[in-house]
């Protein structure tokens, strides 16, 4: 038998990432054992300094890492983004396994909601510079009745269970805190974990759930990857441990890691940066922070982006999202519907039309998701407490992965109830759809006019193109976002037809102002 000896860190989370590690090694090399060795690090026992005051490389790392080049231990399992840009001599990065979801999640107090209802302060705890700068302003427009409610930063240091613990204790304590920014990575893994599970389930059963979207909130470098490291020398770990390596990953983290060697690396840094691979525009950076010479930066980078040569000729720009949007003719039943949902019912609000007004005291208790950040906003304008959106890529699609996180404990879709409008239900099968609206025909005036005319449109949704199909000129280019209006225009053969990560991103293409008001 062949036996290998992993180091770690002794927290909760460490050692079940280890764990996992272990087990996924023992599976893939059947006769191969692998033990644990608990290693305690400088980052574990100095607790009282926040990570931007700390000095010198490798504060979570560097007792593992004697400890692997002395070969006590084999390999090592670290959470990517604590990793320095540069390694010690001689250790190796031999793998970098499949990623869990890279996300920030924002655990709030069960008394939260009623805090911010009667506008008392919310106390935010963080250890990342990062979270500290992009949080509040996100916060500032997504919580309900956000406009009179104070944020106050609390830099904390500990594990991801001792922060948990602090939403709990009493209001008149100096330890007490509303809300915790965690990764969402490190969360699912201690719930995967039997051990881990058990210390963490009464706690996550009783908070609220806020999971920022990436364009709003980009994670740190690497986050929620994990870096398997062995001996550079050791070529018969380095080989087992290849089974483990996810190249796809190991792409993205390097782009991520890429822009943080280029403005230094730390975890002093106040920008995030992750990438994902969108199915059909390639990977796409989501930077947000600041740079490190103190200037705000907030954009989504194309990486594989077309070579699109701006057009010579006069452009007759005509936007979707501005202009020409369906009209609705609102639906009797939706209230009915609502009333009967139990509380924590998961409900996908698919265009914030499909709830009438009036109806937000139903939804006080649901566990709310939306298409994008736009429409969090305007339902949290209303009143009610949105969990999570899809980012506007690819509708609910682009949400599966999040909403199947076991952590999260939500339905299957065979479970959801989704507001959307009456030609869409068929869609939704096998979640409960209800019909709150019918679309209508768009007005035309001189304040909104059609793309008659138009040299290069961008279509906000299928059903507008329906609508205008047969009134546009010849040779208009046809563009869109990558999700469902896509399949949509693709399935009517519209060409040539050019998807955008955004519409600013096809404005700029085309060298047209910001719209005013955005």
């Amino acid at each position: 038998m062949t036996i290998l000896h992993l180091g770690t860190r002794r927290s909760l989370l460490a050692t079940a990432q280890s764990r996992a590690v272990a087990r996924a090694l023992a599976e893939a090399h059947p006769g191969l054992e692998v033990r644990l060795v608990g290693i305690e690090t400088r980052g574990d026992v100095v607790q009282d300094v926040p990570l931007r005051a700390v000095e010198g490389k490798e504060f979570f790392t560097a007792e593992i890492d004697l400890a692997l080049l002395a070969g006590e231990i084999d390999l090592a399992v670290h959470s990517l983004k604590d990793l320095s840009l540069e390694r010690p001599p001689g250790i190796c990065l031999a793998a970098v396994p499949r990623r869990a979801n890279p996300r920030d999640a924002l655990l709030f107090a069960p008394d939260a909601a009623a805090r911010v209802a009667r506008g008392a302060p919310l106390r935010i705890g963080t250890s990342s510079p990062r979270r500290l700068e992009n949080l509040p302003p996100f916060l500032a427009r997504t919580l309900p009745d956000a406009a009179r409610t104070p944020l106050r930063l609390v830099e904390i240091r500990g594990n991801v269970d001792s922060r948990v613990r602090r939403l709990f204790e009493p209001e008149d304590s100096t330890r007490r805190l509303d809300v915790v920014a965690l990764a969402l990575a490190g969360l699912s893994r201690l719930w995967a974990d039997d051990t881990a599970r058990a210390r963490v389930a009464d706690l996550l059963a009783c908070v609220r759930w806020m999971i920022p979207p990436l364009t709003a909130a980009p994670a740190a470098p690497g986050q929620g990857a994990l870096a398997i490291e062995c001996r550079e020398s050791d070529a018969r770990t380095r080989a087992l441990l290849r089974a483990l390596h996810d190249p796809a990953t190991a792409g993205e983290v390097a782009l991520e890691r890429a822009l943080l060697a280029e403005w230094g690396g730390g975890c002093h840094q106040r920008f995030g940066a992750t990438c994902l691979t969108n199915r059909r525009l390639g990977p796409l950076l989501y930077v947000r922070g600041l740079r490190p010479d103190g200037r705000a930066v907030g954009e989504t980078r194309w990486l594989q982006r077309p070579p699109l040569e701006r057009p010579r000729s006069a452009i007759r720009a005509w936007d979707g999202t501005l202009h020409g949007r369906a009209g609705s003719e609102p639906l009797a039943g939706i209230a009915g519907a609502l009333a009967s949902l139990e509380p924590g019912a998961a409900v996908f609000i698919a265009n914030e039309r499909a709830l009438p007004d009036g109806c937000e005291q139903a939804l006080g208790q649901a566990r709310i998701y939306v298409p994008g950040l736009r429409s969090w906003q305007r339902l949290a304008a209303r009143g009610l407490w949105v969990e999570g959106c899809a980012e506007g890529l690819e509708g609910f699609e682009a949400l599966r992965a999040t909403i199947a996180e076991p952590v999260l404990r939500l339905p299957p879709l065979a479970g959801w109830t989704v507001l959307t409008h009456a030609d869409a239900l068929s869609a939704w099968a096998p979640a409960q759809a209800y019909a709150a609206y019918r679309l209508q025909p768009p007005p035309v005036t001189a304040d909104a006019p059609g793309p008659a005319a138009a040299t290069h449109v961008f279509w906000s949704s299928g059903s507008q193109y329906e609508f205008w199909r047969g009134r546009l000129p010849a040779g208009v280019h046809h563009a869109c976002g990558a999700g469902k209006t896509l399949d949509a225009l693709e399935a009517y053969g519209v060409a040539p037809l050019q998807p955008f990560p955004s519409v600013e991103e096809w404005r700029a293409w085309l060298g047209l102002p910001t719209p005013s008001g955005n």
